[in-house]
């Protein structure tokens, strides 16, 4: 297990961190090497091969090692639903076809989705939230021969509820289903192998659980799918744009593997370095590592959340770092905001009050997260809860 890690981040103690899961705090060598990057502008004829060449393929070799891949594969791309896009553009979806999504997903990987399916006559398959949360089941029964693609999370954004995604992948590689993944709310908290599930197209940004930059997304695109149409033609795609005095010699080519569906102005000399601190520091705790050491503080969330009345989801059928709570008698109005002026800072999604725990939360924010949730509900007058410990 990894202590708490409180002190690589500037996070008062009077702060108790739950909203990871909507923008995570920067790590302090992460703000460091953003700020290092920003004053490189200030010197612009030291800026080189490096920021736009070299730097961006250091970040696609650490992307590449978190998910069990290859550098090759990693397309720098601006956000989730640009890779999402990515995807839908060199998917074919016919008429009459069907491309499946979970109910209440989050909308980068269903607006996509949905103007596709309106341009070619496809459908959309909404899986309804199954009331014992077996999401892995639902979707398996809704994936068929007529089904054109299916988009996923690892876990549902609003309460952690989990989709077994090796599961998926072999029921999609066994029909020929191209599988797209938003993985954006679980990768680094818990370990992901693409060889295991085999996704065509995996999109991750890196402000929540990765703890780096915002504005900056990693792209994962199967090697089949390396030929395919980028969102935008610019000109470090181009095979050859390294030589800049031959660059209006143009050419048809790309660089290699993934490389073509890199965003323009991919070499960010604010943000790549960013990613980089960030993802150094991800690899070295490692996942499993991660996962270990957030487990009992999310276990005694869960028992406590019960205990007050607080339905969750089965331990079995969540993430291990994030967490719905949901309230019989419906949540008190402003609770995010009240929550937040104790210091206590959650999130409402949906009707769900999501909690999430990174290596930086310990058994007192825990403490502090309960203490206010019972003031506040007992003040709003909303549910009765006891005061239990744990």
């Amino acid at each position: 297990m990894i202590p708490c890690q409180r002190r690589l981040f500037d996070l008062p103690r009077d702060v108790a961190f739950f909203r990871s899961a909507a923008m995570a705090p920067s790590l302090l060598a992460v703000e460091a090497a953003g700020i290092a990057g920003l004053k490189r502008k200030r010197h612009p004829w030291l800026l080189g091969h490096q920021q736009y060449f070299t730097d961006v393929d250091t970040l696609r070799g650490l992307f590449a090692q978190l998910i069990g891949a290859s550098a090759e594969d990693i397309a720098v791309v601006p956000s989730a639903s640009y890779g999402i896009g990515t995807a839908a553009a060199n998917l074919p979806v016919a008429a009459d076809q069907g491309i499946v999504v979970l109910a209440e997903q989050f909308p980068s990987n269903v607006y996509p989705w949905r103007a596709v399916a309106a341009e070619r006559g496809a459908r959309v398959v909404t899986v309804p939230r199954p009331a014992d949360l077996d999401w892995t089941t639902a979707v398996l029964e809704r994936i068929d021969r007529t089904t054109a693609v299916v988009a996923l999370p690892q876990c549902h954004w609003t309460d952690g509820s989990m989709v077994d995604l090796v599961a998926v992948g072999a029921r999609c590689r066994a029909l020929g289903v191209p599988l797209v993944l938003d993985t954006s709310q679980s990768l680094g908290m818990r370990p992901l192998e693409v060889k295991a599930i085999q996704p065509d197209f995996l999109v991750n940004v890196l402000y929540k659980w990765l703890l780096g930059p915002y504005g900056m997304a990693l792209l994962y695109v199967a090697p089949q799918h390396h030929g395919g149409r980028p969102l935008e033609h610019n000109w470090v795609n181009r095979a050859g744009s390294e030589d800049y005095s031959r660059l209006v010699n143009y050419r048809d080519d790309y660089q290699p593997g993934a490389r073509r569906f890199d965003v323009g102005e991919r070499g960010n000399f604010v943000t790549v370095p960013m990613a980089i601190a960030a993802l150094r520091q991800m690899l070295a705790w490692g996942a499993a590592n991660i996962a270990e050491t957030v487990a009992p503080l999310m276990r005694a969330i869960g028992e406590r959340a019960a205990a007050l009345g607080l339905p969750v989801p089965p331990e079995g059928r969540r993430v291990g770092h994030m967490i719905g709570l949901r309230a019989p008698a419906g949540l008190p109005p402003g609770l995010a905001d009240r929550l937040g002026a104790e210091g206590v800072h959650v999130s409402v999604r949906g009707d769900a009050i999501r909690i999430g725990v990174h290596v930086f939360n310990d058994a007192d924010d825990v403490d502090r997260l309960f203490a206010a949730l019972e003031r506040t509900f007992a003040a709003a007058g909303a549910a009765r809860l006891k005061t239990v410990s744990v």
